[in-house]
């Protein structure tokens, strides 16, 4: 059932690849709630998946852009204003990529260089794109930006690798720019802290499926869906979370504050 929470904002929603991404899940609830948005992603990214599909079903335009790129940052966003009409009320950044993880390199025998390609596309970007959004005064009073994250920037997951580390700077970059968005714009930064989901990207971590069962046993009321993560994000982008800023907000069904479950025991 549509409230028509978005109607008349206008967004942009990086990282949906296909039907089991959670910025898809997002798109498609962002426009049942009457947003009008622009759908992004790394130009390989769009050989592969299917989010022209996605945009064909919202009615939103694809707009390829690397986004360790400031001048495809600019380029989409300049793009964005023009195809909706104005300037932007709120941004979904869901995107993650490690080499080091994708390669299965241990975390004692990492490549730093590739290391360094992690945190540039999962967590550099979010503060470059909220960079070029504030340089080309592209966003919206009382806007809302939001990036996804994972538990891991504050427990111990071993197989997570360094997106740990990038996930915790991620996190970072939303308190230190909520700071100066909300003081000049205000406009809020978050993130949201999912529990895991079976995704394309999440479905690749070595014993993600074992780790998704255990963390589904865990929460009391078990793992969160991705369509129940998209609802949440059209709050935050919704008029009714105007005050909420430089928060971590966890969407995990309890999973982050729980100690143990007896239900493990059983397992």
């Amino acid at each position: 059932m549509s409230h028509n929470l978005l109607k008349g904002k206008r967004g942009i929603i990086f990282g949906a690849l296909d039907d089991q991404s959670i910025a898809w899940k997002v798109a498609e609830q962002c426009h049942a709630e009457g947003a009008q948005f622009v759908l992004s992603n790394a130009p390989v990214a769009l050989r592969f998946g299917k989010i022209q599909e996605l945009g064909e079903k919202c009615n939103a335009e694809v707009i390829p852009a690397d986004a360790t790129s400031i001048e495809d940052l600019e380029n989409l966003i300049t793009k964005s204003m023009e195809i909706l009409g104005g300037k932007i009320d709120f941004v979904l950044h869901a995107i993650g990529m490690s080499i080091n993880v994708r390669k299965k390199r241990d975390y004692t025998d990492i490549k730093y260089d590739w290391m360094q390609k992690t945190f540039d596309i999962s967590a550099i970007s979010f503060h470059k794109v909220m960079q070029s959004l504030v340089k080309l005064d592209a966003i919206n009073d009382w806007g809302s930006i939001l990036g996804l994250t994972y538990i891991a920037a504050q427990r111990t997951f071993p197989d997570y690798n360094e997106m740990a580390e990038s996930k915790s700077l991620l996190e970072s970059f939303a308190r230190s720019f909520g700071y100066h968005l909300g003081i000049d714009k205000k406009v809020r930064v978050n993130t949201l802290s999912q529990s895991p989901t079976m995704t394309t990207a999440g479905s690749g971590i070595k014993g993600f499926q074992e780790f998704f069962n255990y963390a589904d046993k865990m929460s009391p009321l078990g793992n969160a869906p991705a369509e129940a993560c998209a609802n949440y994000c059209v709050y935050m982008f919704s008029d009714l979370s105007r005050f909420i800023t430089m928060q971590n907000l966890y969407h995990d069904g309890g999973f982050s504050n729980m100690g143990m479950s007896p239900a493990i025991l059983d397992m």
